[in-house]
Formats: C-alpha cells, structure tokens, sequence
C-alpha cells in the first residue's frame, strides 16, 4: 500500500447489519459477544485493525453470507466496562474487497483483503464542479426536518461536503442495501451523489414537496 499505510492481508471481520465504516470516519462499537471480545483482544495485541461488514439476508443465521465489501479500521481506543464489555472507536482507514475467507482457526471469521481497488481512500480527492453545495445541505436540512433529527447547522456550514456526506451516510437510518451501496460508491462525488438520491425518494415518498 502507499502512504506508509498497510492493513493486514487477513483482516478479522466484525459483521454488523445496518452499519459501515467510512475512510476517515470513526464507529463507536459496543462489544459484548466473547468471540468479538476475543477478537478485540487479538487487535489489540497486534496491529489493532478490524473489519467492518455487513452480512446478507442468505446462509444460516449462525453464519451469514456477507456482503463482499467492507471496511478496514483501527482501534483508536478501547475501555472496559464493569460488566466485562469493550466499547471500542475504530478510526475508518480503507475499503477492500473479501477475496476469500480464512480458514476458522478463531472463533470470529477473518477474511483475506483485497484493498486494490481503493487506494484512493488514502488520499483526500477534490470534489467535482458539479457538487453542488448549497443544494444539498439544503436537501439535508429538508431530510433532517422530515427524520426529526438534530444538527450541529454552525458546524455543518464549516465542514467539507464530503465530510458531511460521510457522516450522513453511516448514520442516518438507511436499510442495509442503501447503506451497502453508499459504502460501495466508487469516491466522494458518486456517493453525495448517491445521499442525495437517496433523501430525495425518501421526501418525495412522503409527499414532501422541493422548496
């Protein structure tokens, strides 16, 4: 990999339905099944990274199919609760592609990555001339006003669209295909392309007029 970054070949997965990490994001997870415990422990006694995926709808629920796109992060903290639990942040570093999965010499799954086709997650890239701005915090002003979710707009007016779409993207309450494709968008632009698309059905399903 470039930038002095190398995520590991074998990555140890932690699938999670409804949830993605993002390039550059951070994820709080709250760990509490022993097999992802365990799989904090291992982390953190190497390289500290993890995987973040979802699983499909197909295979048996004990082990799911999953979606063949994830994310690779690293444990920026960890803490333990009195009940033995893990809250962990992972900090987002790069996609990749399962290839194939390891053999099961651990009770979590662990996959071999392909990060190949990614490489431009390690690197900021300019967006476009056609992103449009104020057209789409005023679209996600509208969405916020319809979900009833609550903003940070000073803050929000500050920030990179990118950023924002990032963030908009791993947190608003998307199903899981929606979220999987806003993962899979192939950089920036396609995927404040992809949120916009996506808010906009979810007002006009609601009979929520443009303003």
């Amino acid at each position: 990999m470039t930038h002095g970054i190398q995520p590991p070949a074998q990555i140890p997965l932690f699938p999670i339905r409804g949830c993605i990490l993002l390039p550059g994001e951070h994820l709080p997870l709250n760990v509490f099944e022993p097999r992802y415990l365990n799989m904090v422990d291992d982390a953190m006694a190497g390289d500290r990274y993890l995987g973040i995926v979802q699983p499909s709808n197909s295979g048996p629920r004990e082990k799911p199919e999953l979606c063949s796109i994830g994310c690779a992060g690293v444990i920026a903290s960890r803490n333990e609760t009195e009940d033995g639990r893990y809250l962990i942040v992972l900090q987002g570093v790069i996609r990749f592609d399962i290839s194939a999965e390891a053999e099961p010499l651990t009770p979590y799954r662990v996959a071999h990555a392909d990060y190949a086709r990614f490489g431009g997650d390690l690197t900021p890239q300019a967006l476009s001339p056609e992103v449009d701005r104020e057209s789409f915090l005023s679209l996600l002003a509208r969405f916020f006003d319809h979900m009833g979710l609550d903003a940070d707009w000073e803050s929000l007016a500050q920030a990179p669209v990118s950023t924002i779409a990032d963030k908009v993207a791993m947190a608003a309450p998307f199903d899981a295909d929606a979220k999987q494709a806003l993962l899979e968008a192939v950089d920036p632009p396609a995927r404040i392309a992809t949120l916009a698309s996506m808010m906009s059905l979810t007002l006009d399903a609601s009979g929520d007029p443009p303003r």
